[in-house]
């Protein structure tokens, strides 16, 4: 399904620190990454088209978390189009949740599928934004420890089953995906992968300017 942007849209950005950037420290709603990107390059592209921009991401959210908030910060917007972008926090360093349970993919899925399933029925359009993981060399600051490349290894073999997951919704809900799991493995082709997240997670501007490009390319 095309997503359409007609004037007096609500586009509703969702999902974990990627997505909310800061938007809770700054002053823009949006926060200072790829949906604040998206809002201007839309403006400034289409002036006669206005679309309200919301941003209800919360930094360190896994699946679950945007599940107990659903209700208030996405569904009672209504929103026309719902953008998610979620998986990261699901793996490796933070496959287990408070109570102590793993997260593998299978409840990785029911839970996305409860996030769509009232959306698709409300009729809302959708696009998926795959989580990514880029190659970085050297260590890596995760709170108080360094992570190497074996353990990022190991991050990397929980989050591609999670990939799939996300693909598999796509089809499923009949959504838009962005792949950009799948963008980032071909940008570092050319250069290097701290140019685009310095800790392979989060997105430098650079990698903020990509996800913004690619995102736009799925609206008309």
């Amino acid at each position: 399904m095309t997503i359409t942007l007609r004037p007096g849209t609500t586009v509703m950005f969702t999902g974990d620190s990627i997505t909310d950037c800061r938007r809770r420290e700054s002053e823009d709603a949006l926060g200072r990454g790829y949906p604040l990107r998206v809002a201007g390059e839309w403006v400034r592209r289409h002036p006669d088209r206005p679309v309200t921009w919301l941003n209800s991401a919360n930094s360190g959210d896994k699946v679950m978390d945007l599940e107990a908030r659903w209700q208030t910060d996405v569904l009672d917007a209504s929103p026309d189009v719902v953008s998610i972008l979620v998986g990261v926090n699901d793996m490796g360093w933070h496959t287990v949740d408070p109570k102590g349970y793993v997260i593998p993919p299978e409840r990785f899925e029911a839970g996305y599928h409860r996030l769509l399933a009232p959306l698709a029925e409300a009729g809302t359009q959708l696009i998926l934004i795959e989580p990514f993981l880029l190659p970085i060399r050297g260590d890596v600051e995760d709170g108080a420890a360094r992570v190497g490349a074996e353990e990022r290894k190991a991050w990397r073999a929980d989050l591609d089953p999670k990939i799939q997951v996300v693909r598999r919704l796509a089809r499923r809900y009949d959504a838009q995906l962005l792949t950009a799991d799948s963008m980032f493995a071909e940008l570092i082709a050319a250069t290097e992968p701290e140019h685009w997240a310095a800790d392979g997670v989060h997105p430098t501007p650079a990698g903020h300017a990509a996800l913004a490009a690619a995102w736009l390319r799925l609206v008309a």
